[in-house]
């Protein structure tokens, strides 16, 4: 705004000059009226700018001393400056060290359980209205350490990811092969038990029946009758 200002000086100074030459010219008369508006209205905006840029200054060093002055004690919620990225996010106040003059506070932003050691000009109250950002209470640049076990993590579960894919991978290939070599076997008339779902082991229905082994050749196993046990005291015990 300055720089305009200078402009219309300037030509005013050159319109004037030319009117001293010509003072009947109603046309650069016009000129250096509009120009002289000029100039006072921009000289006006300048001095409401320099006001308004002078009360901001001095509301916003009210505010760095009420911060400043402000007692703060553990357990007070705050909004801390973060090293990490300059950033003010929702903290609470661990302890307070230091001497009087110098107060160091220990607080810890919520949602990222980190700690860091601040002072008054770094730390002001939460207005009443605050609402977290999104960039403030869930984008927060993440710091080296953290960067470095987050993707230490990342690679150990892709390892473990990788480990049962392969497992499951050969588990699939001996079924394959098994169910492959089981087919085979019943084209030739060889009967593997268990493949086609049943048991190697067959019973009949009737309680009394006999047990026996399919595919085995052999009959079912006779039930023999059994009676009672007697003590006999006539008979020899075996040598």
């Amino acid at each position: 705004m300055d720089k305009d200002l200078e402009t219309y000086q300037v030509q005013l100074s050159q319109v004037e000059t030319t009117l001293e030459a010509d003072p009947d010219n109603d046309g650069l008369v016009t000129l250096r009226n509009e120009l002289k508006e000029l100039i006072e209205l921009t000289q006006a905006a300048i001095v409401a700018e320099q006001a308004s840029s002078s009360k901001a200054e001095s509301s916003r060093k009210a505010a760095v001393g009420a911060a400043s002055s402000k007692t703060w004690s553990a357990g007070d919620d705050c909004l801390a400056k973060y090293s990490g990225d300059g950033q003010w996010y929702a903290a609470r106040i661990a302890s307070v060290g230091g001497s009087v003059d110098n107060r160091v506070y220990s607080v810890v932003f919520k949602g990222y359980n980190s700690t860091e050691l601040v002072n008054s000009s770094q730390m002001k109250a939460i207005p009443a209205n605050y609402t977290a950002p999104m960039a403030m209470s869930n984008k927060r640049k993440l710091t080296k350490e953290e960067e470095e076990e987050r993707e230490k993590k990342k690679k150990k579960n892709e390892k473990k990811l990788e480990v049962k894919a392969t497992k499951a991978k050969e588990q699939t290939a001996k079924q394959a092969t098994w169910q492959k070599f089981a087919k085979k076997s019943e084209k030739k008339g060889v009967h593997i038990a268990g493949v086609a779902g049943t048991s190697i082991f067959k019973t009949p229905e009737n309680p009394l029946g006999r047990v026996g082994v399919t595919g085995s050749g052999k009959g079912m196993t006779e039930v023999a009758a059994r009676g009672k046990h007697k003590f006999d005291p006539t008979a020899e015990a075996n040598p």
